[in-house]
């Protein structure tokens, strides 16, 4: 059994999604970002970062922190989503995901999202980022089902959380065919469902 500490964020959903596409049992123990909880002493210990989500692997004895490392874990132990003969591709991007996609989408949300009117510079600058995330994915798309080829892969696990807040990002996602055609298929996954809403039932992946 896992026990995955963890908040209602797109990293976190990764890695929920990731347990329900593989069928590991886990536990979700919540950590209250709004209340702090994730510098407590005792959640530091497993989270020298004071990150969200970090797993405890009960069967291996194992706890790892970081979003990119647990996929890589959780897809290593269960033989899944990890293809040896495209390791490469879907490294590079999970690594763009977790360098840039994930952190530049962040800082969007930031300054137009919770912050909107506190800084025109980081408003103008992320939202113009953004954009040019949305045009590369949807240019990668046009040439491959997946992010890193024909396979759904952690790439994809990994990226998707970002690109379901796009009702926050205000670009459009509908202006961009390949990578609105890649977000409904996933979203149509039944793991995707499950572990999209494992905080929230009665949250689903918003339509574009």
């Amino acid at each position: 059994m896992i026990e995955l500490f963890s908040a209602n964020t797109p990293n976190g959903k990764k890695i929920s999604i990731m347990l329900e596409e593989i069928g590991y049992e886990y536990e979700v123990k919540k950590v209250d970002l709004d209340k702090g909880e994730q510098f407590n002493p005792e959640f530091k210990k497993i989270s020298p970062f004071s990150k969200i989500p970090v797993i405890i692997d009960h069967k291996t004895n194992q706890t790892v922190f970081e979003s990119g490392a647990i996929l890589i874990y959780l897809a290593e132990q269960s033989g899944k989503f990890y293809q040896e003969k495209n390791r490469l591709e879907i490294n590079q991007w999970l690594m763009a995901q977790m360098g840039y996609v994930g952190p530049m989408l962040g800082q969007h949300h930031q300054f137009h999202h919770y912050n909107p009117g506190k800084s025109k510079f980081g408003e103008d600058r992320y939202f113009k980022i953004s954009k040019r995330i949305y045009h590369e994915l949807d240019e990668v798309l046009s040439k491959s089902k997946f992010l890193s080829g024909n396979d759904y892969t952690i790439a994809d696990i990994g990226t998707f959380p970002w690109i379901a807040r796009h009702e926050w990002h205000d670009i459009g996602l509908k202006k961009y065919e390949n990578l609105t055609r890649w977000y409904l298929e996933i979203s149509e996954r039944d793991a995707v469902k499950k572990g999209f809403s494992f905080m929230n039932k009665d949250e689903f992946p918003p339509l574009p």
